[in-house]
């Protein structure tokens, strides 16, 4: 079985003439959140909302380093803590925290502050040329050419869309949470230099417990999200 999608870009403009314009693509947020900290429920319940939005990719990374608060994340994830931690070096920021939202790889925002994080989803968004497809158990991404453009890092990331977890200790003790988009690995295959090209991932590769995969293209030294695509997974 083949399933196949190109999110939010024409699959033509893979196969255009070079410099062509680049398309509009979902706005990128990925938002810090630990079962463990009493202030993230409201900003997981507006990831929710956004992941629902066909014009935004939404994703949530569980970091560890509220465990001592009495509570282990069961989605915590050593790469969350790695990505927040690069986020905080490249955007000059004073530390690690928690609810965090950062959108499209340039701005931090406190993850529960609607208005804010609306404000920065109605910036236009233009994007590289970017498909994404499974074949023969494969996954495949393809990127077009963009004369001039950075280099990119080209990211995977597997995400299970929706979990309900009883909580038993620490701040968020007898509470139940429903929690959207939740990744479940970080993988790099490889670097965008502006021209037409192609990587391969095993499907089998991928964890289990994930359904659907999310590729980003960043910009290797600002950070910044220059193109977005998302894939359901055979499973």
């Amino acid at each position: 079985m083949t399933h196949a999608l190109v999110t939010w870009t024409a699959m033509a403009a893979l196969t255009g003439a070079a410099g062509a314009a680049a398309e509009p693509r979902p706005a990128v947020v990925e938002l810090f959140t630990s079962q463990g900290c009493s202030s993230c429920p409201p900003a997981d319940a507006l990831l929710g909302e956004l992941a629902a939005r066909s014009d935004v990719l939404a994703l949530a990374y569980h970091v560890d380093y509220w465990d001592e608060l009495g509570w282990r994340d069961r989605f915590e994830l050593p790469q969350a803590v790695q990505r927040q931690s690069e986020y905080v070096r490249r955007l000059r920021l004073a530390s690690l925290y928690t609810p965090q939202m950062v959108i499209d790889g340039r701005d931090d925002v406190l993850g529960s502050d609607r208005v804010r994080v609306m404000q920065l989803l109605t910036r236009p968004r233009p994007a590289v040329p970017l498909a994404v497809a499974v074949r023969s158990g494969a996954l495949v991404v393809e990127a077009g050419a963009v004369p001039g453009a950075a280099s990119c890092d080209v990211l995977v990331l597997s995400f299970l869309p929706e979990a309900v977890t009883a909580i038993g200790r620490g701040e968020n003790s007898g509470r139940t949470l429903r929690e959207f988009n939740i990744v479940r690995s970080v993988r790099t295959l490889g670097t965008w230099r502006a021209t037409a090209a192609a990587w391969r991932i095993s499907i089998d590769s991928l964890p289990v417990d994930a359904s659907f995969v999310a590729v980003l293209l960043q910009d290797r030294l600002t950070g910044s999200i220059v193109a977005a695509a998302k894939l359901p997974l055979p499973r």
